[in-house]
């Protein structure tokens, strides 16, 4: 099945011909007219790019997804239009053009075979329990996936378990392994998975490959070379690719998935690398968390996943659209594909209605910290009407401008009765989410800008007490070696670390 959902054919968002044609045939008039005045040239080209800064100015004010990065960029275009237009071009597009475009040219090509596979699913469709039901009604206009039963979800904590985990169920492959992530590192620990997608794809086993070109820009040729000379097919995501998308380069493919033959499936936050077995000293333990699904959720996965390889490559690899199902454990579980080509803004509408649906208890964990407003606002209603609100964030910063900008909301958050820990040990990475004694969700969404809005990612979420007690333990466990904070250490701060903590919260649309 393809998660597609047609979607009305765009022009691009960026008036970037139009400018260049402007700007071409105002540079010839007046080359005939001013005849090597530099003073006139001078004034001409200011006068162009005052004038291109309106008019990015205007798309922007028009486009932009929240009034406050419209205004921000507004300002910046019309101000100081030579830096601030070129960094618009690459950071100020909101929509990820042809995705949706191409995802119904699929479908329209492969009809039967969505048909088939969708129908598969539908077996397994299933209600959540009835605090959630509003969730599935939202769910239900946001995509085509359903709440499932039948499945068996495992937490997996941390590296060696994930990849133990992994590495295991790649060696049992019969038929096909699909891969994504969007880290891939030419180290030791990204050896041993090429090695063992090798001897896999040398057993006759097809093995699909695809990464961010972006996330994995220290992957190198030599790697990518070495598994295609064994049979495996891989491609970078190309979020480039197609006519008009030349600065699409501000968007990612976030997913992190893994299917072996369509019957177990692992989703979570770990990339592949060495950093994430805590072999990377200043960062080190490496905190993350991934989780292994079997059942109906791994087709709902595996939709996701060809999706994002069709966008690649223009083909569908041949998969296993028969469900295994566990009736003996049947968990209910929903899977949640978000992306910047979605027509609504579904990953951020769907975390608001989880958070408003709370009544006890909201534990998050997430390595950066810098909500939308609608986000917070959800967060501190939540704290405000008696909910145990609590969010870990690392104490250790891998991206500087992130770790400053959360300070900025320590007082806000307090205020309320949020309460803010940071995790001692090392570098936190999991994107973790418990609702009361209900739900919890595991999968690649960060609590920032470029999770809810920019990036391809995808959520994980299980009802049912067995996975929500393991999850509960996982994280009562974190909150044993993490430190509650106070708004006293930001107060004490010297002035200049408050101004970039500022100047950084600023930049939350584009961070």
């Amino acid at each position: 099945m393809l998660n597609i959902k047609k979607h009305p054919l765009r022009g691009s968002h960026l008036p970037c011909k139009i400018a260049s044609k402007a700007f071409f045939i105002f540079v010839l008039i007046f080359l005939n007219v001013i005849k090597g005045n530099i003073v006139l040239i001078l004034i001409v080209i200011i006068c162009l790019f005052y004038l291109l800064g309106i008019a990015n100015a205007a798309h922007a004010v028009m486009h932009v997804h929240s009034s406050r990065s419209a205004i921000a960029w507004g300002i910046s275009l019309i101000t100081f239009p030579w830096l601030a237009i070129p960094l618009y071009w690459v950071l100020g597009r909101s929509k990820f053009q042809g995705y949706a475009e191409t995802l119904h040219s699929a479908y329209v090509e492969h009809q039967n075979l969505a048909h088939q596979a969708y129908s598969q699913i539908l077996k397994f469709k299933v209600a959540p329990p009835p605090q959630f039901q509003p969730l599935q009604k939202l769910a239900q206009t946001l995509t085509l996936i359903p709440f499932t039963s039948g499945n068996a979800v495992e937490l997996l904590v941390n590296g060696d378990q994930t990849y133990d985990a992994m590495l295991e169920a790649i060696a049992s492959a019969k038929n096909y392994i699909l891969l994504q992530f969007y880290i891939i590192n030419d180290d030791q620990t990204g050896n041993v998975f090429q090695k063992a997608l090798i001897s896999k794809a040398q057993q006759g086993v097809r093995v699909y490959l695809l990464y961010d070109e972006i996330g994995s820009k220290q992957i190198t040729h030599t790697y990518i070379k070495s598994l295609r000379k064994y049979g495996v097919h891989v491609s970078a995501f190309h979020s480039t690719k197609g006519r008009g998308n030349r600065f699409q380069i501000n968007f990612r493919n976030h997913r992190k998935i893994l299917i072996v033959d369509g019957e177990k499936a692992f989703v979570g936050g770990l990339n592949i690398g060495d950093e994430y077995l805590g072999k990377i000293p200043h960062l080190s333990p490496w905190r993350d968390t991934h989780m292994m699904v079997q059942g109906p959720a791994v087709q709902c996965l595996q939709s996701a996943f060809l999706g994002d390889w069709y966008w690649a490559t223009r083909s569908i690899p041949g998969v296993n659209w028969q469900v295994k199902p566990d009736f003996q454990r049947n968990q209910t579980v929903f899977v949640f594909p978000t992306g910047p080509a979605d027509k609504l803004q579904a990953c951020i509408l769907f975390f608001v209605c989880a958070i408003n649906l709370a009544t006890r208890r909201l534990w998050i964990a997430s390595p950066y910290f810098v909500p939308d407003d609608s986000i917070l606002t959800a967060l501190k209603l939540a704290a405000m009407r008696g909910v145990d609100v609590r969010i870990i964030l690392p104490n250790r910063p891998d991206h500087l401008l992130v770790y400053l900008c959360s300070f900025t909301y320590y007082a806000e958050m307090q205020a309320v009765g949020v309460k803010l820990y940071r995790y001692q040990p090392g570098f936190m990475h999991q994107k973790v989410i418990l609702i009361d004694e209900d739900m919890a969700g595991v999968g690649t969404v960060n609590l920032d800008n470029r999770s809810l809005f920019l990036n391809f990612e995808v959520m994980v979420f299980v009802t049912g007490l067995e996975f929500v007690l393991s999850v509960e333990k996982m994280m009562t466990d974190d909150f044993s070696v993490s430190r509650m904070v106070k708004v006293s250490e930001y107060d004490h701060k010297s002035f200049w670390f408050k101004l970039a903590a500022r100047v950084s919260r600023l930049l939350a649309p584009v961070l």
